[in-house]
């Protein structure tokens, strides 16, 4: 047994769970990380792809979809603290193209069936995905909206590849074309939000979303691999990722380093799931907001910020139509699942963090001090988390002492 709060036995026997999921070729490789107090394990299991004889390592580059969320809402944070923007004001002087809205009379509703928005966007709004544009959670082409936001190219609708995308501007125009779903402040609706927030931040700062994340938070906080895309000499860190095909149940590739849409630098830094990561690189963000903002010596956000994007920021009524996210047991602060109640060993509550479609997981518990990342390189098939998180979340809370 470990003498700060890891039990060596019960980490065995994670290792060993995890260590099935490649053995039965339902992926190649992960990494995982557990920190309990001062002791940290990590793990790392398998090969960097079916084809690829290399083993996983613990400074493999994941592409880390969704929990990049997380990130882009500490960067937002940065500039609400240097009063450089306020939580309840409107976004519109930052981003015209995104006034007048019109809302449909309902996510049915044809084109141009609409009424006129209540109110303009805000920045709450973004942080908690309220803004009235998101995700449709139906099969391709239920509603008329969703033809445009996949010809469009909005995102949303799909495992995103950077290297497709079209420049932040011209998505932006794209995006202010179409009428809302939702009024400004009435639903949460997933993810569009983010990558809304990532143009604002940089119209805010004048620099590049990844300049900005670079100088306030990866430098700091000392996230070396952390960026938007993965330069040539860094490559050969970048695993194949998997996903399954539904008509046949086989594993076939997604995306490989030696082609990768993450190696060029892309045109549109998305916000909302675009980075890429290490688990110690992670893991460096998670210290810090579990440390309520501080890094060392240095307070990168403060106390007050930290409690406010950990705490739910959701009234019932807004989880409505969003249960394959939340159950019941959990909400959302700013860029990021807050626990509400205790349904599972590893749900209890004030624990927040987020998952990732790509196949990565990562949650912060404060009142146990415990930190949980697991990177995969297989992807998610839906909201609900697969078994491989599951299993690691209960591992991960049975071994702590």
């Amino acid at each position: 047994m470990s003498a700060r709060g890891l039990s060596r036995a019960r980490l065995d026997r994670m290792d060993h769970i995890l260590s099935g999921y490649v053995e039965r070729k339902e992926m190649p490789g992960l990494v995982a990380l557990i920190s309990h107090g001062d002791d940290v394990h990590v793990t790392a299991i398998g090969s960097m792809s079916f084809s690829r004889p290399e083993p996983m390592k613990r400074d493999t580059i994941f592409r880390i979809a969704s929990i990049t969320k997380p990130i882009t809402a500490a960067a937002a944070m940065i500039l609400v603290e240097e009063c450089k923007l306020r939580l309840d004001e409107s976004i519109e002087e930052w981003l015209p193209e995104l006034a007048d809205r019109r809302v449909l009379k309902s996510i049915s509703s044809q084109l141009d069936d609409t009424v006129p928005a209540l109110r303009p966007i805000t920045l709450r709004d973004l942080l908690t995905l309220r803004m009235g544009f998101g995700s449709v959670m139906a099969m391709p082409d239920t509603y008329p909206i969703q033809r445009l936001i996949r010809e469009y190219r909005i995102g949303g609708d799909g495992p995103p590849l950077p290297s497709h995308m079209i420049g932040k501007e011209e998505w932006l125009r794209r995006l202010g074309s179409l009428p809302w779903m939702a009024q400004p402040g009435e639903r949460w609706m997933y993810h569009v939000g983010f990558d809304v927030l990532g143009v604002l931040i940089a119209r805010v700062s004048g620099q590049s979303l990844g300049e900005f994340m670079r100088e306030r938070l990866f430098d700091p906080l000392g996230m070396k691999d952390t960026a938007f895309h993965v330069p040539a000499e860094k490559i050969g860190r970048l695993p194949g990722i998997y996903f399954r095909n539904p008509g046949t149940g086989t594993l076939e590739l997604f995306d490989d380093e030696a082609n990768s849409a993450w190696a060029p630098e892309p045109a549109f830094e998305s916000g909302g799931g675009g980075l890429v990561s290490t688990i110690d690189d992670y893991y460096a963000f998670c210290r810090m907001m579990l440390n309520k903002g501080r890094h060392g010596s240095r307070q990168i956000l403060s106390r007050a910020t930290v409690e406010l994007m950990t705490s739910d920021q959701l009234a019932p009524g807004q989880r409505e139509g969003a249960e394959i996210f939340f159950g019941g047991y959990r909400s959302w602060g700013f860029g990021m699942a807050v626990d509400l109640r205790r349904n599972e060993i590893f749900r209890t509550p004030g624990r927040f963090g987020w998952d990732g479609g790509f196949g990565t997981s990562a949650y912060t518990d404060p009142a146990e001090r415990m930190i949980g990342i697991l990177f995969t390189q297989r992807m998610m098939e839906s909201p609900e988390p697969p078994k491989v998180f599951t299993d690691f979340w209960t591992l991960a809370y049975g071994a702590m002492e």
